[in-house]
This record gives C-alpha cells, structure tokens and sequence, in this order.
C-alpha cells in the first residue's frame, strides 16, 4: 500500500517576553501543536549552566516536552559560532527535544550586539554557525533555524536560507518580512515560495496568520505545507485546534474554554513571578486576546487599573465565574 501523506504540522513560535512556559503549557493543552520553541537563550560570553537552560525551559525537565507532551525546542541567539557550539553541546547533555538558531529577532538592543536579524547580510557567518553547532550535538537532536527576509530588503533571503541549508539546519521557519518591517502588516507571504522551491528540507511559513483563513491563505501563498503560529496563536488560544479542525467559529462555547484557560493561565503565573507582576502578565495576554473575543475587551478594561494579584483576582473569578455559568 503507499504510505499516507504526512499531515501539515503547526508550530508554536518562540515569543520573546510573551511565550514562556506557562504560556506554551497553557496553549499545547488546547491542542494541535507538533511542537514549540523556547523564548531565546543568548549565548554571548561563556558556557551558562544547565541551569540557565532550564529556567528558559523548565520542560527539559520532563523529557523536553509541556504536560501535554508537546515536544520543546531550545532556541539559542548568539554570533560566536564556536561559543553557540560549546553551548549546545553542553545543553544536549539535558536531552533537548531539538535546538533552533534564531535569525530573526529584530529588537534594536539585539541586533547592536550582533544577534538575531542583523546577521542577515552576512551568509557565510550563518553557515558557519550552523555547521558547527551541528558538528557538536548528537545527530538524534535535531537542528533548526529561523530567519526573517533580510535587514531592509529581500535581496539576500535566498543566500541566507541556502547557506543554513549547506550548514546543515533539518528545517527552516521563515517570517516573512525583514528587520525592518518589524510587525507591520501586511506579510511578504509571496517571498517564502522561492525560498521553499529553492531548498531541499522542510521550509515553514511564519507571519500574520491569525485566522483559519489566514491559515489557508499562508499555505497557498508559500506552497509551504508547515506552519508557524505566533501572535495569532496568544491572540486566539484556540487557533491551532480550530484549524485542526477546520471549524467555524463558536464565540460563546469558545470562550467558555479559553476562561478556563485563563483561571489557568492567572494560577500558574502567581505561583511563578511575584504579585506585583503577576496582573501585568495577564493584562499582556489579555491584551492580544482583545481582537479575538469581545469578552476578553471587557475583562482586560475592568483589570487595567488593578495593579495587584491580591486586587485582581476578585475581579477575574467574577468574570470567569460568569463565562462559566
């Protein structure tokens, strides 16, 4: 019998200050995810303890992978190819479920100290970091990438994603825009088709997809059968299960499930940071939530001046208590 297609795969995106892993074990539980990826490790002056893997990625203590067993991948950010070797051959040690390179960060404090995006003119550093990271983990770790379009043009994409292919990175995530368009819509979905006809392994699409039919469009503009999920997947928590599902829209039974994530979400988070810091984190979520579901307007209003965890939970209970009657 011929072996069936493979199925298109979701990944979770490493979000800087956003996704950590409350946020990505809250998230996997909803369901639909292949994997995700770690906010980054910035690897720039020495060997860091394991323990400063795990704190990034307290999953590495549980086989790599959230409680619903959603696999994690480390993402590490750095120039220093032998520097960024030495450090995953150090965390491989703890078992890592994959180890992503970042090319794609755009924050002006990052890119100064050249890391993420600011590499991108420079192909031959890109391929030289990827091979030696490659030659220092075990083949079984698998050894991905993830890069923008370029600085302030496209022109270079092409070099750059074919260098980390000769390098030796498994799959490639592309966002598509370049460093300098930042976040600003609209993505440049029709630049990743060449990037994904040009290249032998998995490429994936990543960018402005925050609906089903995003989803769709995305895939169709790129031809890439694998997709990245980033704002779009905090925005609506349910994104990944519902373009598994291929369903409509069902407002009220959908945001009885994601209430019971967010009581989730808020336990979690005060058990983690202090509680001054803890509405601040919820407020984030809620948000990007805001252009998904009109009840997440309404609590993330009736939060925004509580400025405590012992002030704002009254508030969310009683909001939750309701979306759950």
């Amino acid at each position: 019998m011929p072996s069936s297609p493979i199925p298109p795969r979701l990944i979770l995106a490493p979000m800087e200050g956003l996704a950590d892993d409350v946020l990505r074990d809250v998230l996997t539980r909803a369901g639909g995810y292949d994997w995700c990826v770690t906010e980054f490790v910035r690897v720039s002056t020495t060997l860091l303890p394991h323990s400063a893997f795990t704190r990034i990625s307290p999953e590495l203590l549980n086989s790599s992978c959230t409680r619903a067993g959603t696999p994690v991948r480390i993402q590490f950010l750095g120039s220093d190819p032998d520097l960024l070797a030495a450090n995953a051959a150090h965390v491989a040690k703890l078992n890592p479920a994959g180890i992503d390179l970042n090319f794609g960060c755009p924050t002006p404090l990052i890119n100064r100290n050249r890391g993420g995006a600011s590499l991108l003119n420079e192909p031959e550093l890109l391929q030289r970091i990827a091979m030696t990271v490659r030659a220092a983990i075990p083949r079984d770790i698998p050894l991905t990438a993830k890069m923008r379009l370029g600085i302030s043009d496209t022109s270079r994409a092409l070099d750059c994603a074919r260098a980390l292919e000769a390098g030796g990175i498994q799959e490639l995530v592309v966002h598509a825009r370049t460093k300098e368009d930042g976040y600003r819509p609209p993505a440049r979905w029709q630049a990743l088709a060449s990037i994904r006809e040009a290249l032998r392994i998995p490429v994936i699409a990543n960018g402005e997809v925050w609906t089903l039919a995003d989803y769709h469009a995305i895939r169709q503009a790129t031809g890439c059968a694998d997709v990245m999920l980033g704002r779009g997947a905090v925005a609506d928590p349910l994104l990944a299960r519902r373009i598994r599902a291929g369903a409509a829209d069902d407002a009220l039974a959908d945001w009885h499930t994601v209430s019971g994530m967010i009581g989730d979400f808020w336990s979690q988070v005060q058990a983690k940071v202090l509680p001054s810091q803890s509405p601040g984190r919820l407020k984030q979520w809620l948000g990007l939530m805001r252009r998904s579901y009109p009840q997440a307007d309404k609590l993330f209003l009736a939060l925004r001046e509580l400025r405590t965890a012992k002030d704002v939970g009254p508030v969310l209970q009683q909001h939750l208590a309701a979306a759950d009657g």
